[in-house]
């Protein structure tokens, strides 16, 4: 893994073996942050990021990268919690919060309305949909905010409401859900 963009950019981030995790390919995280880029209206630091299943937390370093001071990561592995907390402390990112818990815990306590919240569950994890489900009944979403699931290719999600686009690459998918109830600050 490696950061593509931003302050750390071509930093290389070496996860011990032994973490259940399945990273973002370099290819899809570039073809994602490009995304993000031609339809942001803001910068990075005026966002506020949720990273869901965060495992090594290679989204979550390349928002930090670019700016970002007020990004959540929410990851229930112990060993994953504490690489992503140690290595975020190595970087000295600000703004940055770590949080081990159970996603679907975290969905139903937090209080906090999110520009953009990305997660990256199991591939093979039951009821992904349940994400978009909680996300959008606890209203997590600023106006004009985004959800990005990414998943496998047996996955699809294009019949669920708020739903945007999907994007491929490779064998990594990117479905985007976006809350239109008011103005939106994408650019279109």
């Amino acid at each position: 893994m490696r950061i593509i963009s931003g302050s750390l950019k071509g930093r290389s981030i070496i996860a011990p073996s032994n973490l259940p995790t399945r990273p973002t390919t370099d290819f899809a995280k570039e073809g994602l942050f490009n995304m993000l880029q031609s339809r942001l209206d803001k910068d990075y630091s005026e966002l506020a990021i949720l990273d869901l299943f965060c495992g090594t937390g290679n989204i979550s370093y390349e928002f930090a990268s670019r700016g970002c001071k007020a990004l959540t990561c929410v990851e229930v592995d112990f060993k994953c919690f504490e690489f992503i907390r140690k290595t975020m402390t190595a970087f000295a990112l600000p703004g940055v919060k770590v949080v081990r818990n159970d996603v679907f815990l975290f969905l139903k306590i937090c209080k906090i309305k999110f520009d953009i919240i990305f997660a990256d569950p199991p591939y093979e994890m039951p009821n992904i949909e349940k994400i978009h489900q909680q996300v959008f009944e606890r209203q997590l979403l600023k106006s004009g905010g985004m959800l990005i699931i990414e998943h496998g290719v047996k996955t699809n999600l294009g019949k669920l409401p708020h739903f945007v686009e999907k994007r491929s690459y490779g064998n990594v998918n990117f479905s985007i859900f976006e809350l239109k109830d008011s103005p939106s600050e994408w650019k279109k």
